[in-house]
């Protein structure tokens, strides 16, 4: 398999630095823009450069963004265009990453993405603090998002494939009972 990121997050200060990093420990082609250039632009070229180097996949990283950006969110629509113009069917998969510690805020910020471009799963980040991470049972209850992997440190076997098992084992442990 060959994977390529694109560093679209061109707004904030050493997010192409953080995502070379990790190209680097894992191996894996990136595609960067200028700091400040257009993220649709970045998505363009790494969509370019995927298919002209025959990448399975392309990971898109895009900025943080709060759901009352509007202009950030009308961004993320035209990324999402500019993806599926370049392959046609494209973006494949759209994962919307939530920190478990804004707890139910979660669930209005899902709504308001889902509504802005298609979302296929959530990726649920910071569980390794004192968060317990109740939004994985709203999102999947109230929107039918399904969570797909969890963040549970900052090292990349911290990123694991959700278990569902393990998830409610940790909200009400048997001990408890």
């Amino acid at each position: 398999n060959h994977v390529m990121l694109a560093a679209a997050d061109t707004y904030r200060a050493a997010a192409q630095e953080q995502l070379a990093v990790w190209a680097n420990r894992l191996q894996l082609d990136l595609i960067t823009g200028s700091p400040g250039s257009d993220p649709g632009a970045v998505v363009y070229d790494a969509a370019q450069a995927a298919s002209a180097r025959g990448a399975n996949a392309l990971v898109v990283d895009t900025s943080g963004r709060m759901h009352t950006e509007r202009n950030l969110m009308a961004e993320l629509q035209k990324i999402y265009r500019v993806a599926a113009k370049v392959t046609p069917g494209a973006p494949h998969c759209s994962l919307l990453v939530l920190d478990a510690t804004t707890g139910q805020n979660g669930i209005v910020q899902a709504e308001a993405f889902k509504a802005t471009i298609p979302i296929d799963g959530v990726v649920i980040t910071k569980l390794d603090t004192s968060a317990k991470g109740g939004i994985a049972v709203a999102v999947r209850e109230q929107l039918g998002l399904p969570v797909f992997f969890v963040g549970l440190g900052e090292n990349i076997e911290d990123l694991r494939v959700f278990d569902p098992l393990a998830y409610v084992e940790g909200l009400l442990p048997s001990t408890d009972v």
